[in-house]
Protein backbone atom coordinates (compact mmCIF):
# COMPACT_ATOMS: atom_id res chain seq x y z
CA UNK A 1 0.00 0.00 0.00
CA UNK A 2 1.72 3.48 -1.12
CA UNK A 3 1.30 6.48 0.72
CA UNK A 4 -1.19 8.19 -1.59
CA UNK A 5 -3.72 4.90 -0.57
CA UNK A 6 -2.84 5.25 3.18
CA UNK A 7 -3.84 9.00 2.60
CA UNK A 8 -7.48 7.62 1.10
CA UNK A 9 -8.47 5.15 3.49
CA UNK A 10 -7.45 7.58 6.10
CA UNK A 11 -10.02 9.84 4.62
CA UNK A 12 -12.44 7.33 4.10
CA UNK A 13 -12.79 5.72 7.52
CA UNK A 14 -13.56 9.45 9.11
CA UNK A 15 -15.75 9.97 6.72
CA UNK A 16 -18.02 6.75 7.41
CA UNK A 17 -16.94 7.56 11.50
CA UNK A 18 -14.92 3.56 11.14
CA UNK A 19 -12.83 4.50 14.44
CA UNK A 20 -11.43 0.71 14.41
CA UNK A 21 -10.65 1.24 10.75
CA UNK A 22 -9.00 4.93 11.74
CA UNK A 23 -6.62 3.71 14.36
CA UNK A 24 -5.78 -0.02 13.02
CA UNK A 25 -4.40 2.09 10.14
CA UNK A 26 -2.92 4.83 12.20
CA UNK A 27 -0.90 2.26 14.25
CA UNK A 28 0.13 0.72 11.39
CA UNK A 29 1.71 3.57 9.58
CA UNK A 30 2.75 5.72 12.14
CA UNK A 31 6.62 4.52 11.75
CA UNK A 32 6.21 4.70 8.00
CA UNK A 33 3.96 8.12 7.24
CA UNK A 34 5.12 11.34 8.37
CA UNK A 35 2.32 11.61 11.09
CA UNK A 36 1.41 15.53 10.31
CA UNK A 37 1.01 14.86 6.04
CA UNK A 38 -1.54 11.88 7.71
CA UNK A 39 -3.14 14.47 9.30
CA UNK A 40 -3.41 17.27 7.12
CA UNK A 41 -3.17 14.86 3.85
CA UNK A 42 -5.80 12.07 5.39
CA UNK A 43 -7.45 12.71 8.40
CA UNK A 44 -8.28 16.80 7.74
CA UNK A 45 -9.91 15.98 4.08
CA UNK A 46 -12.18 13.31 6.05
CA UNK A 47 -13.24 15.88 8.57
CA UNK A 48 -13.99 18.58 5.90
CA UNK A 49 -16.14 16.40 3.79
CA UNK A 50 -18.75 15.22 6.74
CA UNK A 51 -18.80 18.61 7.27
CA UNK A 52 -19.82 19.56 4.24
CA UNK A 53 -22.53 16.73 4.09
CA UNK A 54 -23.52 17.66 7.44
CA UNK A 55 -24.33 21.15 5.93
CA UNK A 56 -25.83 19.82 3.09
CA UNK A 57 -28.20 17.84 4.96
CA UNK A 58 -26.62 14.60 3.63
CA UNK A 59 -25.93 13.29 6.81
CA UNK A 60 -26.82 14.00 10.27
CA UNK A 61 -25.68 14.16 13.83
CA UNK A 62 -25.02 11.08 14.99
CA UNK A 63 -22.59 10.73 11.68
CA UNK A 64 -20.43 13.87 12.65
CA UNK A 65 -20.03 13.28 16.00
CA UNK A 66 -18.85 8.93 14.96
CA UNK A 67 -16.56 11.13 12.52
CA UNK A 68 -15.31 13.02 15.42
CA UNK A 69 -14.74 10.43 17.63
CA UNK A 70 -12.57 8.52 14.92
CA UNK A 71 -10.53 11.82 14.75
CA UNK A 72 -9.60 12.01 18.23
CA UNK A 73 -9.05 8.27 18.69
CA UNK A 74 -6.57 8.67 16.12
CA UNK A 75 -5.01 11.90 17.61
CA UNK A 76 -4.59 10.33 20.80
CA UNK A 77 -1.69 7.37 18.99
CA UNK A 78 -0.40 10.67 16.15
CA UNK A 79 -0.22 13.85 19.00
CA UNK A 80 2.74 12.20 21.15
CA UNK A 81 4.39 11.42 17.97
CA UNK A 82 3.81 15.03 16.61
CA UNK A 83 5.40 16.07 19.59
CA UNK A 84 8.50 14.19 19.56
CA UNK A 85 8.92 14.78 15.97
CA UNK A 86 8.37 18.68 16.92
CA UNK A 87 10.16 19.08 20.02
CA UNK A 88 12.64 20.96 18.03
CA UNK A 89 10.59 22.85 15.97
CA UNK A 90 10.41 26.57 16.20
CA UNK A 91 7.50 27.82 18.10
CA UNK A 92 5.33 29.88 15.98
CA UNK A 93 3.78 31.88 18.22
CA UNK A 94 0.73 31.10 21.32
CA UNK A 95 -2.90 31.37 20.33
CA UNK A 96 -6.31 30.71 22.42
CA UNK A 97 -8.94 29.20 20.88
CA UNK A 98 -12.77 28.88 21.28
CA UNK A 99 -16.09 28.77 20.05
CA UNK A 100 -17.99 32.03 20.99
CA UNK A 101 -20.96 32.35 23.59
CA UNK A 102 -24.02 29.97 23.19
CA UNK A 103 -22.38 27.86 20.13
CA UNK A 104 -21.59 24.17 21.15
CA UNK A 105 -20.07 23.35 18.28
CA UNK A 106 -16.17 22.33 18.75
CA UNK A 107 -15.62 19.92 15.50
CA UNK A 108 -13.91 22.44 13.31
CA UNK A 109 -12.17 24.23 15.97
CA UNK A 110 -11.09 20.76 17.25
CA UNK A 111 -9.49 20.14 14.02
CA UNK A 112 -7.89 23.95 13.92
CA UNK A 113 -6.48 23.54 17.30
CA UNK A 114 -4.80 20.21 16.05
CA UNK A 115 -3.20 21.55 12.97
CA UNK A 116 -2.19 24.99 14.77
CA UNK A 117 -0.29 22.47 17.38
CA UNK A 118 1.13 20.69 14.80
CA UNK A 119 1.99 23.75 12.93
CA UNK A 120 4.21 24.71 15.74
CA UNK A 121 2.05 26.91 17.81
CA UNK A 122 1.43 26.68 21.81
CA UNK A 123 -2.79 25.99 21.22
CA UNK A 124 -4.67 27.30 24.27
CA UNK A 125 -8.51 25.95 23.33
CA UNK A 126 -10.64 27.47 25.77
CA UNK A 127 -13.67 25.07 24.33
CA UNK A 128 -17.23 25.94 23.84
CA UNK A 129 -19.95 28.42 24.66
CA UNK A 130 -17.29 30.80 25.77
CA UNK A 131 -18.10 34.47 26.02
CA UNK A 132 -15.86 37.58 25.10
CA UNK A 133 -14.15 37.45 28.14
CA UNK A 134 -13.38 34.50 28.80
CA UNK A 135 -10.62 34.95 25.74
CA UNK A 136 -9.81 38.08 26.98
CA UNK A 137 -9.03 36.39 29.76
CA UNK A 138 -6.66 33.56 28.77
CA UNK A 139 -5.06 35.36 26.27
CA UNK A 140 -4.08 37.78 29.32
CA UNK A 141 -3.16 34.80 31.06
CA UNK A 142 -0.49 33.05 28.59
CA UNK A 143 0.43 36.35 26.58
CA UNK A 144 -1.23 34.99 23.45
CA UNK A 145 -0.45 36.33 20.09
CA UNK A 146 -3.40 35.22 18.12
CA UNK A 147 -7.14 34.90 19.42
CA UNK A 148 -8.94 32.75 17.57
CA UNK A 149 -12.83 32.57 17.26
CA UNK A 150 -15.06 29.99 16.03
CA UNK A 151 -18.94 29.99 14.82
CA UNK A 152 -21.29 28.08 13.37
CA UNK A 153 -24.65 29.42 13.37
CA UNK A 154 -26.04 32.96 12.10
CA UNK A 155 -27.38 33.54 15.41
CA UNK A 156 -24.01 33.44 17.04
CA UNK A 157 -21.42 35.10 14.79
CA UNK A 158 -22.55 38.87 16.62
CA UNK A 159 -20.46 37.43 19.23
CA UNK A 160 -17.25 37.55 17.23
CA UNK A 161 -17.70 41.19 16.82
CA UNK A 162 -18.02 41.17 20.85
CA UNK A 163 -14.35 40.07 21.44
CA UNK A 164 -13.11 42.75 19.03
CA UNK A 165 -15.44 45.51 21.00
CA UNK A 166 -14.13 43.90 24.09
CA UNK A 167 -10.35 44.39 23.26
CA UNK A 168 -10.62 47.97 21.85
CA UNK A 169 -13.10 49.20 25.08
CA UNK A 170 -10.16 47.55 26.54
CA UNK A 171 -7.48 49.60 24.90
CA UNK A 172 -5.62 46.12 23.58
CA UNK A 173 -6.92 45.62 20.21
CA UNK A 174 -3.39 46.13 18.74
CA UNK A 175 -1.85 43.56 20.97
CA UNK A 176 -3.75 40.70 19.46
CA UNK A 177 -4.10 39.09 16.05
CA UNK A 178 -8.43 38.40 15.63
CA UNK A 179 -9.05 35.29 13.31
CA UNK A 180 -12.72 34.18 12.82
CA UNK A 181 -14.36 31.17 11.19
CA UNK A 182 -17.18 28.87 11.25
CA UNK A 183 -20.06 27.57 9.00
CA UNK A 184 -21.74 30.65 8.38
CA UNK A 185 -18.84 32.94 8.53
CA UNK A 186 -17.17 34.60 5.47
CA UNK A 187 -14.35 37.27 4.02
CA UNK A 188 -17.14 39.87 4.08
CA UNK A 189 -18.35 39.57 7.88
CA UNK A 190 -14.97 39.44 8.92
CA UNK A 191 -13.81 42.64 7.28
CA UNK A 192 -16.73 43.84 8.67
CA UNK A 193 -16.02 43.43 12.49
CA UNK A 194 -12.23 43.94 12.19
CA UNK A 195 -10.89 40.82 12.07
CA UNK A 196 -7.46 40.56 11.43
CA UNK A 197 -7.67 37.01 9.21
CA UNK A 198 -10.32 34.61 8.31
CA UNK A 199 -10.41 30.94 7.00
CA UNK A 200 -12.57 29.13 4.92
CA UNK A 201 -11.33 25.16 6.17
CA UNK A 202 -9.08 24.41 9.39
CA UNK A 203 -6.49 23.59 6.98
CA UNK A 204 -6.82 27.92 5.56
CA UNK A 205 -6.60 28.34 9.23
CA UNK A 206 -2.87 27.59 9.62
CA UNK A 207 -1.53 29.43 6.65
CA UNK A 208 -3.70 32.30 7.79
CA UNK A 209 -2.39 31.73 11.46
CA UNK A 210 1.51 31.43 10.24
CA UNK A 211 1.27 34.49 7.38
CA UNK A 212 -0.65 37.33 10.02
CA UNK A 213 1.97 35.98 13.21
CA UNK A 214 4.88 37.02 10.92
CA UNK A 215 3.66 39.63 10.28
CA UNK A 216 2.95 40.82 13.85
CA UNK A 217 6.49 39.64 14.52
CA UNK A 218 7.96 41.65 11.82
CA UNK A 219 6.01 44.99 12.38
Amino acid sequence: MDVKDIFAILTKAIVEGDSEQLVGLVKQAIDKVDPLEMVEKGMAPGMTEIGSKFGEGQVYLPELLMAAEAWEEAMKIIKPRLIETGASMKKQGTVVIGTVQTDIHEIGKNILANLLTTAGFDVHDIGCDAPATKFLNKAEEVQADIIAASAIMSTTVPYQKDIIDLLESKGLRDKYVVMVGGGVVSQDWADKIGADGYGELASDGVQVAKKLISQKKGA
